[in-house]
């Protein structure tokens, strides 16, 4: 009894925290083990889904490779970009520290900004960027930027860099503002003689839970990468599948083939 109103307070964010994520969770680990199709009865197939997966499905290790590249990338630059920019703003003055947090934050809340970027990376000679290196005279002919295995990778890197700055870069603006300037006083008196000194010493020790939490927005953000490759290179369609991710192959056969145990093993 000494702890029910704050049980009572818990109960509708435990009630959508269990229908929305674990039974969902729950019901891929046991789909995963099954033959389903959306229309007949789930079949019991025990592990083949997952043999089939790792020992028969080619494309299934080319999705794989091509997420683990892209979390590998851009999970930890774009952590470190977000912190860093962050740290900097943070050490404007107030009005444009304002503004350039709305301007870096942007991305994340600018919805479908994926045709700015096809324009940009048209595979024409009217791309933005294929027009400026062929008037620079470095190319002579359009690139294909969006469809070319030698680039296609590279370029949504590049844009999924810029995309995923928002979220952990607001997380840690929030971080510097709530520290106590007092210690950084007292820091300065006890001999701490530079920001990077400050820096280490007395901010990023304030900021440890701010920093794990924008640590595992970035990597569960880096591994579930699907929808840029899906607009701007076509995922599971790209050339070679040259940028498909394991998010596309789960959506091929999930809602495109309807194989939903091959899809829930996929995701599991």
């Amino acid at each position: 009894h000494e702890h029910k109103a704050k049980y009572l307070m818990l109960t509708p964010f435990t009630i959508i925290f269990l229908i929305f994520t674990v039974f969902p969770v729950l019901a891929s680990v046991v789909l995963s083990l099954t033959s389903f199709n959306m229309v007949e009865w789930p079949e019991l197939v025990f592990f083949k889904n997952y043999v089939d997966l790792f020992l028969h499905d080619e494309v299934f290790l080319i999705a794989l490779k091509n997420t683990l590249i892209f979390a590998i990338i851009t999970g930890p630059v774009s952590y470190i970009l977000a912190f860093v920019f962050a740290w900097v703003i943070n050490e404007l003055p107030r009005r444009l520290r304002v503004l350039m947090t709305v301007v870096f934050y942007a991305p994340s809340v600018s919805g479908n900004v994926y045709f700015v970027w096809k324009y940009l990376f048209s595979g024409d000679s009217y791309g933005f960027i294929n027009g400026m290196l062929m008037n620079l005279g470095i190319i002579s002919e359009p690139i294909l930027w969006l469809t070319d295995p030698a680039y296609n990778l590279g370029v949504i890197i590049i844009i999924q860099l810029w995309l995923s700055l928002g979220v952990s870069f607001l997380a840690f603006i929030a971080g510097f503002q709530s520290i106590d300037r007092s210690q950084c006083e007292a820091g300065a008196i006890d001999g701490i003689g530079n920001r990077f000194q400050e820096l280490w010493h007395i901010l990023i020790p304030n900021m440890k839970s701010m920093l794990l939490f924008g640590a595992v927005m970035q990597i569960s953000g880096a591994f579930a990468v699907g929808t840029i490759t899906q607009e701007l290179s076509g995922g599971y369609m790209s050339v070679q599948y040259s940028t498909l991710t394991i998010v596309n192959h789960m959506t091929d056969y999930g809602t495109v083939r309807y194989e939903m145990g091959y899809a829930s093993a996929i995701a599991v």
